[in-house]
């Protein structure tokens, strides 16, 4: 009998597979493509183009994990952008993004917007800090009992009570700010042009099918912002090789540590007995046991797919069949035969804005208008896209003199409100969201050797996304922290015993952090350390 069962080999499911090995249990990952990886992946999508196939930029990677896998040691390599972001506005005019370079550009649309960036960085640092010192924590649980069981988790909520106590009363009234408030309210707060509220309001709603008018979307935009790329707090970066290197070389540390990685084994069932996790049936009709199970699935998939009803908790059974999916996420690959010439910046040459996030959204009130219009029609008819041309830092991608570039499309909805599929429209809004950049970048359409799809269905029926939900339920305040996936069960263990959940669905949510996998390691690890000291008692 094994330890431990991994059921999803991406990448939440390897880190915590070599936290589990390194510790000395025997771990098998059950991973149901023929590639490890979930969505951080990169595959060939037209003959000598390859690229990341969904996840596809990197910031959230937690410092701590890559250190203790040995990432680089395993291959992997991450570079810097040369600008954070570019937004091309209209015809004649942009904005650039980047260290050392955004207040000089912001002056060219306000001198008073300018002058207030360096303070409006110093208050979201003070609370990205803060996320960044929670992401590795297990969140205060709500327990039923006795005070012996409250007692570990009042002292968890009293050392983060202590932490947010040593902020000063107006950091502590930002930071009230940022996980109630609009990002679009936060954010015309502090300025008052319509290039940098967009350059930042973009964060708000990646992944998120809201408007940045939507309370809460300022948390949105925080989370994105404390990750960091070798050691430099909030920049973003990519992974030579795709987000597929990043996989490889967990998988790679996982196996050295004696982990089994089985791919194209997808699980029918979680196994039960006297109430307990026993291990997992696959689609084969395979049966492997096991002291415990951790899944690495959207939970919602987890509890209403692969485990009995019978064994959970009426409430808790409702509440996760409503467990809010869906990121109005329209995701593409292209590959191109030129560089994207804007009319903003002319130029077909390699500049710094082609190796940025290049963001299509001149506006909030573009990206709220994107929002209805997705809510009403299905997808929005101006949409937000971003744009990034990996190959412009990674040569490795694409042949020489041509290119492959990511399309992060928004606002489209999860389930289409007429009812049809999302099958019979996808060719259409792909067509849409080419024109989107032609119309800033007019060789961009014509440059199109190929493309690569994804659809909300597509994201669902390929990685599990539910609803196209790239961080596996939504980051609102009723699913976040102490509620993620749900009060009472945020300790990455569910209402059956020996079952956990590593998963993006779990503190501190979803991007490629690899933080809920080693939390969920250090879980599962301290539940058996107590299980041998009760056996070594009897």
């Amino acid at each position: 009998m094994r330890d431990a069962i991994i059921i999803g080999g991406g990448h939440n499911g390897l880190v915590c597979a070599y936290y589990l090995a390194r510790a000395g249990l025997t771990v098998t990952v059950l991973e149901q493509r023929g590639v490890v990886g979930g969505a951080a992946v990169t595959e060939e999508f037209h003959p000598g183009f390859r690229n990341s196939v969904a996840a596809y930029t990197v910031s959230l990677l937690n410092p701590k994990v890559i250190r203790d896998m040995s990432l680089a040691d395993h291959g992997l390599r991450i570079v810097e952008r040369p600008l954070s972001n570019f937004l091309p506005l209209d015809d004649t005019c942009y904005l650039k993004v980047g260290a050392g370079r955004t207040a000089a550009e912001v002056a060219r649309y306000s001198q008073r917007d300018a002058q207030r960036l360096e303070a409006y960085a110093a208050q979201l640092d003070m609370a990205a800090d803060l996320l960044r010192d929670l992401v590795l924590q297990t969140p205060p649980n709500m327990v039923q009992g006795g005070w012996l069981h409250a007692l570990p988790e009042l002292i968890k909520a009293g050392r983060l009570g202590n932490r947010v106590g040593r902020l000063s009363l107006a950091a502590q009234r930002e930071l009230l700010d940022l996980f109630t408030k609009s990002a679009g309210d936060y954010l015309d707060g502090w300025f008052e042009s319509a290039p940098i509220k967009a350059a930042f309001g973009f964060d708000s709603v990646v992944g998120n099918y809201a408007s940045p008018y939507t309370p809460g979307s300022a948390y949105v935009l925080l989370h994105h912002v404390f990750g960091e790329v070798n050691g430099k707090k909030g920049a973003w970066g990519h992974a030579i090789g795709g987000m597929g290197a990043i996989t490889q070389a967990m998988a790679k540390s996982a196996r050295t540590r004696g982990a089994e990685i089985r791919t194209g084994c997808a699980v029918r069932e979680v196994l039960l007995a006297k109430g307990r996790a026993t291990g997992v049936v696959t689609v084969d009709g395979e049966r492997l046991d096991a002291r415990v199970v951790v899944s690495n699935l959207n939970p919602r998939l987890l509890y209403t797919r692969l485990v009995d009803p019978a064994a959970l908790p009426a409430d808790f059974l409702r509440r996760m069949a409503a467990w809010r999916c869906g990121s109005g996420t329209f995701r593409m690959n292209v590959a191109l035969s030129e560089l994207p010439d804007f009319s903003c910046l002319p130029g077909k040459l390699m500049a710094e804005h082609h190796g940025s996030g290049i963001i299509i959204a001149p506006s909030l009130q573009y990206m709220e208008r994107a929002y209805h219009d997705a809510r009403s029609f299905g997808w929005s008819r101006e949409p937000i896209v971003e744009l990034l041309i990996p190959s412009t830092l990674d040569p490795t991608l694409a042949p020489p003199g041509q290119h492959v570039a990511s399309l992060f499309c928004q606002h489209v909805a999860p389930e289409l409100p007429d009812g049809s599929s999302w099958d019979a429209h996808r060719e259409r809004v792909a067509d849409l969201m080419i024109d989107t950049v032609d119309r800033y970048a007019p060789n961009f359409k014509r440059a199109v050797l190929g493309r690569q799809i994804m659809s909300p269905l597509d994201l669902e029926r390929t990685f599990g996304l539910v609803g196209g939900d790239i961080f596996h339920g939504a980051l609102g305040l009723d699913q976040l922290f102490a509620a993620r996936p749900m009060l009472g069960h945020a300790d990455y263990r569910g209402p059956v015993p020996g079952l956990y959940t590593c998963g993006s669905g779990t503190h501190p949510g979803g991007g490629v952090t690899g933080a809920p996998g080693h939390n969920a390691a250090r879980e599962v690890l301290r539940d058996m350390k107590q299980a041998r000291a009760m056996r070594n008692d009897d």
